[in-house]
């Protein structure tokens, strides 16, 4: 038995008329053979998911750089929340489980060490700019094992590119991932954010948690079940106004509370200092750069900024520091 083929009839019988269904992909840009197990969307959710570029974002910034505790978020585990609502949202919906899953695991593939403070550096250094969405593809699909990449289908390339707030995703799983995004951080960040005693429960305006909730669990609970009510047997991914508009206050108020705290962002001046002149020493002595890397851009024509931007974005917070005491910081001589 073809248990891919039992699978996609599964989808045609059971799955909203909104839904991807797997069969409809558009396909990947090199063709494969069809696995006989898993359909193209849980192969991408595979690929992602073993992947390199996936285990290294448990060393990269989610917003608190280098807390003190093992408990505040890391772009992985931002990861990992963003798909465990994307997948709620999606079942409930009717929605394509899988490619919501695929989706939500290679969205923040490409961001760099230290969290946006890194992605602000390299887009101001970067003649060309530098944006953590586009990233994520060029790591998915150029970067990833050694220059072959992963190949993955046309929809969980739109919903990764087309995840941040202007997007604007060409399925609804990855309309799902888009807001999934947006409820995670919000919410994780004013846990961590009360954790690290930057501020409390009570601090957040009664206006916006009146609506949403006054617990990280109540809100949570609020604004997944208002995209489900609101969006249930329609084709479309939306939010109730209220809700949505609360919701939203609310991100500018972290913005305002935290995402620009002097206490929380107090390390962001030297990660932005070392970053900068890591870019600048790379550019200088490009010969230093891995040779497998240089000779993976060279062979795709790609000029000296874009490799050091790919270099310096792929690294960990505790590579970049490393890295950044072999270039800076004297060792003990022996003779």
């Amino acid at each position: 038995m073809n248990v891919r083929q039992s699978q996609e009839e599964w989808e045609k019988q059971y799955l909203s008329p909104y839904a991807a269904l797997s069969v409809n992909s558009q396909g990947r840009d090199t063709m494969e053979a069809p696995c006989d197990l898993r359909t193209v969307y849980q192969r991408d959710r595979d690929r992602i998911l073993h992947c390199k570029s996936f285990r290294r974002l448990k060393h990269k910034t989610q917003v608190f750089l280098a807390p003190e505790g093992d408990h505040y978020r890391t772009r992985l585990t931002h990861t990992l929340e963003v798909s465990q609502i994307g997948r709620t949202i999606a079942r409930a919906l009717r929605l394509n489980e899988d490619l919501t899953e695929a989706i939500a695991l290679g969205h923040d593939i490409g961001h760099t060490p230290f969290g946006h403070c890194g992605e602000r550096v390299l887009d101001r250094l970067c003649s060309t700019g530098f944006r953590h969405y586009e990233q994520s593809i060029r790591v998915l699909e150029f970067l990833e094992k050694d220059g072959v990449g992963l190949n993955l289908t046309k929809e969980v390339r739109d919903g990764i590119v087309n995840h941040r707030t202007s997007g604007k995703p060409s399925t609804l799983e990855g309309k799902v991932i888009r807001l999934a995004d947006k409820i995670a951080y919000i919410n994780h960040d004013i846990d961590d954010a009360i954790r690290g005693g930057i501020l409390c429960e009570e601090n957040l305006p009664a206006e916006y948690t009146d609506i949403l909730g006054h617990s990280t669990k109540e809100r949570l609970n609020t604004l997944i079940h208002d995209i489900i009510k609101e969006s249930m047997d329609k084709p479309d991914i939306i939010m109730s106004k209220d809700v949505e508009n609360a919701m939203s206050k609310l991100r500018n108020y972290m913005f305002d509370s935290v995402y620009t705290n002097p206490i929380a962002k107090s390390e962001e001046t030297k990660a932005d200092k070392m970053l900068s002149e890591m870019y600048k020493y790379f550019i200088e002595h490009y010969e230093e750069i891995p040779e497998s890397f240089r000779e993976l851009e060279e062979q795709h024509g790609e000029d000296v900024e874009r490799t050091v931007c790919d270099y310096i974005a792929g690294m960990s917070d505790q590579y970049a520091v490393n890295i950044f005491k072999k270039i800076y910081i004297p060792v003990s001589w022996k003779n």
